[in-house]
């Protein structure tokens, strides 16, 4: 098992760097690490990553659910020792942290998602490969080496390319399926949409399709349907655009652009990659075809965990897909008592959306998380210092988790419980 540090020995590393004059590159705090991203991202990359959907009331609502809960302390109960892992279909972890899904990596780091591989493998935390990845599923599983890793599948409009994803997810040693459900339909993303700016269009995120056999076979075909038909005025930035396709796919730029196929593969991602359609039904067809551990990620009502349970999947992921889908929604932290009650323990429940420090892992995991994924912190980390700065985010949000942990007087992860919380009281003085 990876190495984690305890608080203890990363407040120490903190300080005692302090003494000769040097802080920390990555921010601790959130506002600070979002802020320091911003400064360094371009204005489209920070609007892809940090943005939410209409007026992101959603995004509000996942912080404010944390509010509403208060940790309350205990003394006097031996800490000295305290134990964060975790068990979690079959494999012991160091900690209860993952690192969530999240595409287009390039537009944080050159290295993409080989830092982000790199670096949860070097502290032992499952990285979800994203289904709209930078740089294919195999490359980032030999520069993990051991380290764990899930695969996270965007339901295509193409069964077989959903059995090719599948297959090859399993063939690069991933441990499990998360089937990102919310996302059928692309949320009304009103920074992106001002910028005029999606980043597929220019090629960037589609390393998943234009890296299998399936997909490629399908991009030979010319496309139909009316995007592919618009006429479009042309223009430096569509030129531009144009370009950046042909960089971005395998092989030649110049041959990509000779012979359309980067273009065409562009054009065949935007028609296929998600299915509006998509029911409870379908599922019975991923069983068929892998032997993994399936996860439904975006579940928020009970009802729709019951019938996960019913239906034979193994695991739930409580999410709003960060606040990017429906504007207005429920905070996901606020649904997860009740999921967490309609399984009834027969299946895990990771909690995914808003977890900002290790007080609020703390909190979500005492409401019957199995586990946390962490999303945006690790992409800041990444494009403020690459490889070292997801490790620097990880690692300080393990340190706050343990230091929390064993100041309200708790020695693992296993003793939390809604017990050591209690729900925020009105503040009248306001």
């Amino acid at each position: 098992m990876s190495h984690v540090l305890t608080g203890l020995d990363r407040q120490r590393e903190i300080y005692l760097a302090g003494v000769a004059g040097q802080t920390p590159k990555v921010p601790l705090s959130p506002e600070g690490l979002a802020t320091a991203a911003r400064n360094r991202l371009s204005k489209e990359a920070y609007a892809y990553i940090a943005g939410g959907s209409g007026q992101e009331l959603t995004m509000r609502s996942n912080r404010e659910a944390f509010a509403q809960w208060e940790l309350v302390p205990r003394m006097l109960r031996n800490v000295a020792e305290r134990d964060l892992s975790i068990s979690l279909f079959g494999r012991t972890l160091p900690t209860p942290f993952l690192l969530s899904p999240i595409g287009v990596l390039e537009m944080a780091h050159p290295q993409a998602d080989l830092a982000v591989g790199r670096a949860a493998a070097q502290l032992g935390v499952p990285y979800i490969f994203s289904n709209q990845a930078s740089v294919p599923m195999e490359a980032v599983a030999a520069a993990m080496g051991a380290g764990p890793r899930w695969f996270q599948l965007y339901w295509s409009k193409s069964r077989e390319l959903v059995k090719s994803l599948v297959q090859r997810a399993e063939g690069c040693g991933c441990e499990a399926i998360v089937v990102t459900l919310d996302t059928t339909l692309l949320g009304w993303r009103v920074r992106d949409l001002e910028a005029g700016y999606l980043p597929f269009l220019r090629g960037k995120g589609i390393a998943q399709y234009t890296s299998d056999p399936v997909f490629l076979e399908l991009a030979q075909e010319p496309p139909t349907g009316p995007a592919t038909q618009a006429k479009r005025k042309v223009t430096l930035e569509a030129i531009f655009a144009l370009w950046q396709m042909a960089k971005a796919h395998p092989g030649s730029t110049w041959g990509n652009l000779r012979s359309g196929r980067a273009l065409r593969a562009v054009q065949h991602f935007i028609q296929i990659y998600t299915n509006p359609a998509l029911a409870w039904e379908d599922l019975s067809y991923l069983r068929e075809v892998t032997k993994l551990p399936i996860l439904l990620k975006g579940i928020l009502h009970p009802d729709d965990a019951r019938r996960a349970v019913e239906i034979g999947m193994d695991g739930v992921v409580v999410s709003n897909h960060g606040g990017r889908q429906v504007d207005g929604a429920v905070g996901a932290l606020t649904m997860l008592p009740e999921v967490v009650a309609a399984v009834e323990g027969r299946i895990p429940v990771i909690f995914d959306s808003g977890i900002r420090t290790g007080a609020d892992a703390v909190k979500a995991l005492a409401l019957g998380a199995t586990a946390v994924g962490i999303g945006r912190p690790y992409v800041y980390g990444l494009a403020l210092d690459g490889e070292a700065g997801v490790a620097q985010v990880l690692t300080n949000l393990m340190a706050e988790l343990d230091l929390t942990l064993g100041l309200c007087g708790l020695r693992s992860v296993e003793e939390l419980s809604e017990s050591c919380l209690r729900p925020a009281q009105p503040n009248f003085s306001k």
